[in-house]
């Protein structure tokens, strides 16, 4: 009989061979068999993990968004006095390791929107989940870098999230077209590196109260 920890093993394996495949092949492309002979566990055995394959999908958009919020955390944490300086250091981290990739898959969570997002309930709510845990934790580093005097505070620091979020799922959608990465490098240098900059007040004129 299985014991807890190989279930929670065999688990485990079957999200990351579903990251992979469905990045691959997407949902619609990638069969359940084809999962399961990956990590050599009986067809028969997958519902002792999932009660269907979109709840499957929805599993795997947790287990995929997972590591870039601790990314993303760890940057923030490591430059709490330069919290937009960490930012860009996570997508420059993020950039250069889709060059190292040659640009393959993109994001998984912009590739299931287009494919499923509005036509499976479970996948639907968990892509909403991913999308705004990964919105608010860039709101909470562009509130500090408010604070810090480095980012404007005439846009809240959640629209400014939403904005920067919406603008990196469409630059990733460019790089797959253009096999570059300066869809990426342009969203990040004009939104992080130009429009969210706080301006220098201009000194009062002479003769002007």
């Amino acid at each position: 009989m299985e014991t807890k920890s190989q279930k929670q093993f065999n688990r485990e394996n079957l999200l990351s061979q579903g990251v992979s495949l469905l990045m691959r092949q997407g949902y619609h492309g990638t069969g359940l068999k084809e999962i399961l002979d990956a990590v050599r566990i009986p067809k028969g055995s997958f519902y002792n993990y999932f009660g269907s394959k979109e709840q499957f999908a929805a599993e795997v958009v947790r287990h995929y968004i997972e590591p870039f919020i601790r990314q993303l955390d760890g940057h923030l944490r490591d430059g709490e006095g330069d919290a937009l300086g960490a930012i860009e250091r996570y997508f420059d981290e993020l950039i250069g390791a889709l060059e190292t990739s040659g640009f393959q898959g993109g994001c998984l969570l912009g590739n299931l929107m287009g494919e499923v997002g509005d036509t499976s309930e479970p996948c639907r709510e968990s892509l909403q989940q991913a999308v705004h845990r990964y919105r608010d934790l860039l709101a909470k580093g562009l509130a500090a870098a408010q604070r810090q005097g480095t980012v404007r505070t005439d846009k809240s620091a959640e629209a400014m999230a939403d904005l920067l979020t919406n603008a990196w799922q469409g630059a990733l959608l460019r790089m797959k077209i253009e096999k570059s990465a300066e869809p990426l490098r342009q969203c990040c240098r004009d939104l992080l590196g130009d429009y969210f900059k706080a301006r220098p007040i201009p000194p009062c004129r002479a003769g002007h109260s």
